[in-house]
């Protein structure tokens, strides 16, 4: 038997009994935090997205109360901060960015990417948005402006983007699709049908 491959079972074992022991999580709140990391994904808030493109009262409570809305999906969120979710329109899209290290909804978007947390992101999401999506193939109309958005340890966010045009027939599984993880943090848009693979939840790079 491989007592180094077994030490660290019986090291979590053993968190996990003193942290019963003490009242402080149960086994059973334990599995369920455990399932709800495993199930965190970007397909979760592509999900949300396209529920709110179909359904006029899904999306109200997702802008009031991203939270609630993450919830009536049977989505976990406790012990998560508030999220908050930022609707573009034709005349205002958002940017989301942690100017202080790597605040994520992790629980609708699942692990931030690595460029999310570079100081390279953080810093020039702040000096010069228009420039920093521009490298990721994103030219928005001079006249819509862009509002950088601050995800903190105390209140997330996430964009819901704008729905791409030839879609308005689709059912909310389909569109789900079309969204990517980086149109829900705003440095993409959503692309019509056909102009990238579907549901690749890839995170682009920027160029050099």
């Amino acid at each position: 038997m491989n007592l180094l491959a077994l030490e660290p079972e019986r090291l979590l074992g053993a968190v996990r009994a003193l942290l019963a022991a003490k009242g402080i999580a149960s086994p059973a709140e334990i599995a369920e935090r455990i399932a709800a990391t495993d199930a965190a994904s970007p397909a979760q808030g592509a999900r949300m997205v396209a529920i709110a493109w179909t359904d006029p009262e899904f999306r109200a409570l997702m802008l009031a109360d991203g939270t609630r809305a993450a919830e009536s999906l049977a989505i976990p969120m406790r012990g998560a901060p508030p999220l908050g979710v930022l609707e573009n329109t034709p005349d205002l899209h958002h940017l989301v960015v942690c100017t202080l290290c790597s605040c994520y909804p992790r629980a609708v978007l699942g692990y931030p990417p690595f460029w999310y947390k570079s100081a390279a992101y953080r810093a020039r999401a702040v000096r010069d948005p228009r420039g920093l999506i521009a490298e990721w193939g994103t030219t928005l109309p001079p006249a819509t402006k862009i509002r950088v958005v601050d995800s903190t340890a105390d209140y997330r966010w996430m964009v819901l983007p704008l729905r791409p045009a030839g879609t308005e027939n689709w059912p909310a599984d389909r569109l789900a699709t079309l969204v990517r993880e980086t149109d829900m943090i705003g440095v993409t848009l959503v692309a019509t049908p056909g102009d990238h693979a579907l549901n690749s939840f890839a995170s682009p790079r920027p160029q050099a």
